[in-house]
């Protein structure tokens, strides 16, 4: 019944909004947050051939999500030597990123990326019809309608992994329980991340849900290229660095006012700004009166500087004494991942706004590996203590290092199921 009623209501409804779709996605690709020659494939409509044989979808939203992605491409890429891997995102940012972790892996001839068609029925039978995958994989919040029902109608058995559901997410999903469950009926497998997200996704009528664990504790330290790392250990060192890292609009101009409060006592001292979208870089080196990396600025003998390349989060981390985590200082917020700093050993502090990695900032906070500051002054206090003091930030970065780890098997355990799943079906 739940599902008879939200078919015909969402369906119509992204029907009757395509052709504002349409003006959407060539309003984001004049802004740069789409690939204007890829649109087509926005809307199910790819040149690009099906391989021959079997072919796994796997569908993961941003970056975060991508990133996470990783170990499990490469066990499926071991475990079924003769099937095709299919990964679709929604962002450009998160494509690049893909493209270039996949030539570091070895996996550029296994795995195929599209951008992944909008939850408009029309455009997600054209995407379902041409790629005809065996199965479908989701990855944390990934919860379409459209594409879940034509799932099903196809018999295309789909799971839902690293499943993230926040408590924001569950009470706007509590006020419409015969949706929530329609939506989740369409996974024959869920793996949740914790015991909280699992709880929250039953009580929405998720079936054959299972505790795994979170495959973002089990992806790889963030990439740096050795010989720009190099190079700029040589020309930083002896200087004392602040990171701003994932950044978002209002936030820059608040780390602006923390710099001015600590380089009276860090003579030198370098605030590296890298903008959640690196797409931002030119705006905010004009409205800070910074140089840019992006237009081949080197970082200034003292000040900010603007990292607005992608694919370098890696790089400053490691170059960092303290690194802040953006979309965290200004409501509603919501974080980033606090795990990538975790692996490289910076001091790392958040703002108080962080619900979409709470589970995450509560294991940190645990093994005493992480300061949730809850504005300007806090955040200023923390890093120029943590500035002064190399012993105890290398303590902190130690902290939290062992405390980012997971099952060594878990995206074999991953990889396996959905291989199970797609045989079993």
């Amino acid at each position: 019944m739940a599902d008879s009623v939200l078919a015909p209501l969402w369906a119509g409804a992204t029907t009757l909004a395509s052709p504002a779709l349409r003006v959407m996605l060539r309003y984001r690709a004049s802004r740069g947050k789409e690939i204007a020659a890829r649109l087509a494939e926005r809307r199910g409509i790819d040149p690009v051939p099906r391989p021959d044989g079997q072919l796994v979808w796997l569908h993961a939203a941003s970056v975060g999500e991508t990133v996470s992605l990783l170990p499990v491409l490469a066990a499926l890429a071991e475990l079924a030597e003769d099937t095709t891997m299919l990964v679709t995102t929604g962002t450009v940012t998160s494509a690049s990123l893909l493209e270039q972790r996949l030539s570091a892996m070895g996996l550029t001839a296994r795995v195929t990326h599209r951008f992944a068609p909008l939850d408009v029925p029309a455009w997600v039978r054209r995407f379902l019809d041409h790629w005809r995958p065996d199965a479908a994989c989701f990855v944390e919040s990934e919860l379409w309608p459209n594409t879940l029902r034509a799932c099903r109608a196809r018999a295309i058995p789909a799971m839902l992994i690293n499943a993230r559901m926040s408590s924001r997410s569950h009470a706007a999903w509590s006020r419409f329980p015969w949706a929530a469950h329609a939506v989740l009926r369409g996974f024959a497998r869920i793996h949740a991340r914790g015991e909280e997200d699992a709880t929250r996704l039953r009580a929405l009528g998720a079936e054959r849900v299972e505790v795994m664990g979170d495959l973002k504790l089990a992806a790889p330290a963030l990439p740096a290229d050795p010989a720009v790392l190099r190079e700029m250990t040589e020309r930083l060192a002896g200087r004392p660095v602040f990171l701003a890292a994932s950044t978002h609009p209002g936030e820059e101009q608040l780390i602006q006012i923390v710099h001015n409060a600590l380089r009276s006592d860090h003579p030198g001292l370098l605030t590296i700004i890298a903008p959640r979208h690196p797409e931002r870089g030119a705006e905010l080196a004009e409205a800070l009166h910074a140089p840019s990396r992006q237009c081949g600025r080197p970082p200034p003998d003292g000040g900010l500087w603007i990292a607005d390349t992608l694919g370098e989060l890696g790089l400053w981390y490691r170059l960092s004494q303290v690194a802040f985590i953006g979309r965290s200082l200004i409501p509603p917020g919501g974080g980033q991942n606090p795990l990538e700093p975790a692996r490289l050993g910076p001091a790392i502090a958040t703002g108080p706004h962080t619900d979409n990695f709470t589970e995450h900032v509560a294991l940190l906070r645990a093994a005493d590996a992480l300061e949730v500051t809850h504005d300007v002054p806090a955040l200023t206090r923390f890093a120029g203590a943590m500035l002064a003091d190399p012993e105890a930030r290398r303590r902190m970065g130690e902290r939290a290092k062992a405390a980012v780890t997971a099952p060594a098997t878990l995206p074999h355990d991953t990889a396996r199921a959905l291989l199970e799943l797609m045989r079993r079906e």
